[in-house]
């Protein structure tokens, strides 16, 4: 263990993150009465480049006047690579009110690319005088993202989350598939007469979540394309959340439950961490470093596990 403590991720929930496109204002009261933590109003690749302008306004609009209760509400800006991400910035940071939370920088591939961000919303709420400071989350949708994806996990005090975009993701990598996220046709391992099918997303996502918690951000899984495929979406937000990723983004409205439903500890879960954090100090009171639970060994490593069980479990009750 290095003598460098890793710093903690934001203390938020963060199972669920909603998307919605800005130009489609009807969908926003929705979104808002939803059981989702996060709110992501869009701006990017859901809005048709003749609609940048308006949907720009009505996010604005809708930041002050939809009530959104206590979700972290977040706008995705355009990629740096297009020529409307700066205007998203400076109408975000000038007219949007302060209830805004956090702007997603989508397709980032280095540090530089955040720097460039924070760089003209710092400037932006110095000149306005804005006391909350807007926070950021990021998506690794490039080869060049996960190339660099520790830099960026360091790259501002800002962040506070990242995201895989599978899609873009895919295809940055060259890869042969068309589905966004879960298991693929043909990425399968062949023996004794049958498939095996594996996850072509595992080594990103455990890269984002080392990354991340290496620099206390907190590691969220992307989309899953197949919104009919409720199991399947539901397989994925398991392997996710077992790898160590805080949630999951829903495209569709019921994706909302199944993602709120992984990213829960469970009742059994969090009364067995209990009973192994209660074994542990009976263990300490007799000098003993480890003790069995259950019939398998516990020691303090086993402690940490649960403390992590137990922290999120009463973070998602206090919220």
């Amino acid at each position: 263990m290095s003598f460098r403590i890793q710093p903690t991720a934001p203390a938020r929930p963060n199972r669920c993150q909603l998307f919605g496109p800005g130009s489609n204002t009807k969908l926003f009261a929705k979104m808002a009465a939803s059981a989702a933590d996060v709110i992501n109003l869009d701006l990017e690749d859901s809005v048709a480049p003749s609609d940048k302008d308006s949907a720009r306004a009505n996010v604005i609009a809708a930041i002050s006047d939809v009530d959104w209760g206590n979700k972290t509400l977040a706008v995705r800006i355009n990629g740096l690579d297009t020529p409307y991400w700066y205007r998203d910035v400076v109408d975000l940071m000038e007219q949007a009110g302060d209830r805004l939370d956090q702007i997603m920088i989508p397709k980032v591939g280095c540090a530089a690319d955040v720097y460039a961000v924070d760089a003209l919303v710092t400037a932006i709420e110095t000149a306005k005088g804005r006391t909350k400071k807007v926070s950021f989350e990021v998506i690794i949708e490039s080869a060049a993202g996960i190339a660099h994806v520790e830099e960026i996990a360091a790259s501002s005090p800002r962040l506070q989350a990242m995201s895989l975009g599978a899609a873009d993701f895919a295809a940055s990598m060259g890869m042969q598939t068309t589905g966004i996220g879960g298991t693929q046709e043909n990425y399968y391992m062949f023996r004794d007469g049958t498939k095996h099918w594996s996850d072509p997303w595992h080594w990103a996502q455990a890269a984002i979540v080392a990354a991340c918690r290496t620099h206390g951000v907190l590691p969220v899984d992307g989309p899953f394309g197949d919104f009919s495929d409720d199991e399947g979406f539901r397989a994925q937000a398991r392997r996710s959340a077992t790898l160590g990723m805080v949630g999951k983004w829903a495209i569709h409205p019921k994706q909302i439950a199944i993602a709120n439903e992984v990213f829960t500890p469970s009742e059994e879960a969090v009364a067995e961490a209990r009973e192994i954090l209660a074994a542990m100090e009976d263990a300490k009171a007799k000098g003993e470093g480890a003790t069995v639970y259950k019939g398998r060994l516990v020691d303090i490593a086993s402690i940490k596990q649960a403390e992590v069980i137990v922290r999120q479990s009463e973070m998602i009750a206090g919220a």
